[in-house]
């Protein structure tokens, strides 16, 4: 079974800015690992080649400096990394990424499963997975819990829906979202972590890829972000301070009718 599995760059720490002008994250001087959503994905993909044999290709998009995430998708497990890396991809939206991703799988050949996490913690859109399935025009499976049952035909997946889990039969290849619930990330040992320091990732660009150079970067983009603002939460209501037992009835039983109004009691 042939298994790519995208993962991404993104920064560690929660304190993200976005350039006004560009639209795009600031990501000059912020630590950067592994999207965590990222590592179930590696772990659905080691999982299915441990029962059915085949190969793990980690492929990313990125700076130079995201080769640290293919050394670590590497380490855990995968069998070799791809990065995309040029200043002509630079400020992708989602749909430009996907293309770039897209034409790099083309050149990788035939596969039977694209392995995504459910979203990427920077963008946080959850667009690219069914970006990929589109412009693939293959099946797509997102929210996924579980992997069973696969064959050269076809494989058996469960799914998280509003109301429950989902059970359902997909033909290959197909791509799929996962969630934590999928499996718990191995960690790399000493000795995968020394191999994939001297590994060799293959570092593609445009010309390598033979993608068109209208659809690349943020030219080639075609949503923007044209406002950015800070969220101002403004919460209105009573603040009732107690100190003694009179004080504690009264906030309880003005609760009490708060809720009986909102019909919430």
């Amino acid at each position: 079974m042939q298994i790519v599995v995208l993962i991404k760059q993104v920064p560690e720490t929660s304190n993200v800015k976005m350039d006004p002008e560009t639209g795009t994250m600031v990501r000059s001087g912020l630590a950067s690992i592994i999207n965590p959503l990222d590592l179930y994905a590696i772990e659905s993909a080691l999982q299915l080649r441990e029962q059915h044999g085949g190969r793990v290709v980690a492929l990313s998009m990125g700076p130079a400096s995201a080769r640290r995430a293919l050394e670590e998708a590497i380490a855990m497990g995968c069998d070799e990394g791809v990065l995309l890396s040029n200043k002509k991809f630079a400020g992708a939206d989602t749909w430009a990424t996907s293309y770039v991703l897209v034409q790099a799988m083309r050149r990788l050949g035939e596969f039977d499963v694209i392995i995504c996490g459910e979203r990427a913690t920077d963008g946080d859109t959850g667009q690219v997975g069914p970006g990929i399935a589109a412009l693939l025009d293959l099946p797509l499976a997102t929210y996924v819990t579980r992997l069973y049952d696969a064959s050269p035909e076809g494989m058996r997946i469960e799914r998280a829906v509003e109301d429950g889990l989902e059970v359902l039969w997909t033909s290959l290849p197909v791509v799929l979202t996962v969630i934590k619930e999928v499996g718990t990330p191995r960690m790399p040992t000493l000795r995968r972590r020394l191999q994939a320091r001297s590994a060799e990732i293959a570092v593609w660009g445009p010309d390598e890829i033979e993608a068109d150079p209208a659809n690349l970067g943020l030219k080639g983009s075609p949503t923007r972000v044209v406002k950015i603002e800070k969220a101002h939460v403004a919460r209105k209501g009573d603040f009732i301070e107690v100190k003694t037992k009179a004080e504690a009835q009264d906030a309880a039983e003005r609760l009490v009718a708060y809720l009986h109004d909102q019909h919430l009691i």
